[in-house]
């Protein structure tokens, strides 16, 4: 196994803001994730007042609760309503008028400094969240391959220079693995298949810096045991890094008490048999997906999302992986993602083959 990324010093590298350019705008409009939206990222940075927000133990989240002039108020709450129904009823906003606006909160760590709004079912108290943040072309393609080849969909949307994201739902990594790992109602083969899957997955579509807390985990009770879904819940890193461990989850030190869990309860054939259901996963993801998932890899493709060293050393390292020099022409990190599932095509097309009676 190669030698664990380092988090402090890879967390000192902060990404840079990718805006969106016109290309990617245009994918946007016909796939209608572009819509006018009443409330912009920057409008909501102009709060006059915070409050650090505390967990029920009373320590500190990193998030402030934050509050703007009474006067602004109605039309605030009222576009935020609204930007929800855009979200969720694509803005049908008759079934959204005994929703309320409960809390807005702002988080200055990390890179996307999000806004998180709790909006409130007046009738019931059930809550929800979504997210308001500066609006980044690395971001914005990440969310869209996550929605194309993964097992989930996400809904999302764009304004100029705002984005904003539903909430993804699941237990933290983390807290998973501090609180949930010996219990005895989830099996372990489950959990390990989940992360051999998950780990794939990032790995193909080159989504970086999975440590435990940039996803959930999300547990669904089944008529026997339960089933477990790991799910990326961070997607600024999309494609910006030169080093291929950074998409390989299994090299955080962060993960290293789930990558244990893993090597203890799964056999290594069992592992591949799990790596090769998720690569013919994605494949079949791709095929169903195509009339969108090559506009996007052609913008993709010619849009400047990582400096270009960093482009040349993942190349490099991808083809030495994949023992091909296809990879050496790739230009783009979009091109790198076009290789990755070419590259899967021709692997398991020729297992296929292999496997066929004479």
């Amino acid at each position: 196994m190669d030698e664990a990324l380092d988090p402090l010093r890879v967390r000192t590298l902060k990404k840079p803001s990718y805006p969106i350019g016109e290309e990617l705008r245009h994918y946007l409009i016909k796939f209608r994730r572009e819509r006018e939206l009443p409330v912009t990222y920057e409008r909501l940075r102009d709060f006059h007042a915070s409050v650090p927000l505390l967990d029920t133990a009373g320590r500190n989240t990193l998030w402030e609760t934050v509050a703007y002039r009474a006067e602004d108020m109605p039309a605030l709450n009222e576009g935020l309503k609204l930007i929800y129904a855009l979200l969720r009823v694509n803005g049908d906003f008759s079934v959204m008028e005994h929703l309320y606006i409960d809390r807005v909160d702002f988080c200055s760590f990390g890179n996307s400094t999000p806004f998180r709004i709790r909006i409130v079912n007046a009738y019931n108290d059930n809550q929800d969240y979504f997210y308001i943040k500066k609006a980044d072309a690395s971001r914005v393609y990440g969310l869209e391959l996550e929605h194309l080849l993964s097992p989930n969909r996400l809904n999302f949307l764009t304004h100029q220079c705002t984005l904003v994201e539903e909430h993804v739902a699941g237990i933290p990594a983390d807290t998973f693995s501090e609180r949930w790992l010996d219990r005895p109602e989830l099996k372990p083969i489950r959990i390990a298949k989940e992360l051999v899957k998950f780990n794939e997955r990032c790995f193909i579509r080159l989504l970086g810096d999975m440590r435990s807390y940039n996803y959930v985990v999300v547990i669904t009770p089944d008529f026997e045991d339960s089933q477990i879904r790991i799910r990326a819940m961070d997607f600024d890193q999309q494609s910006y890094s030169g080093k291929k461990n950074f998409y390989l989850p299994q090299f955080f030190k962060e993960n290293a008490t789930l990558v244990r869990f893993c090597d203890k309860h799964i056999h290594r054939q069992t592992a591949l048999q799990y790596q090769r259901e998720e690569q013919s996963l994605m494949l079949h993801r791709a095929e169903l997906a195509t009339g969108r998932l090559n506009p996007l890899l052609a913008v993709m493709t010619h849009d400047t999302i990582a400096p270009l060293e960093h482009i040349q050393t993942l190349r490099a390292g991808l083809a030495e992986h994949f023992q091909s020099d296809s990879y050496l022409r790739c230009e783009s990190m979009g091109a790198l993602v076009q290789e990755n599932l070419a590259s899967l095509r021709r692997t398991i097309g020729s297992d296929d083959r292999a496997r066929a009676p004479l």
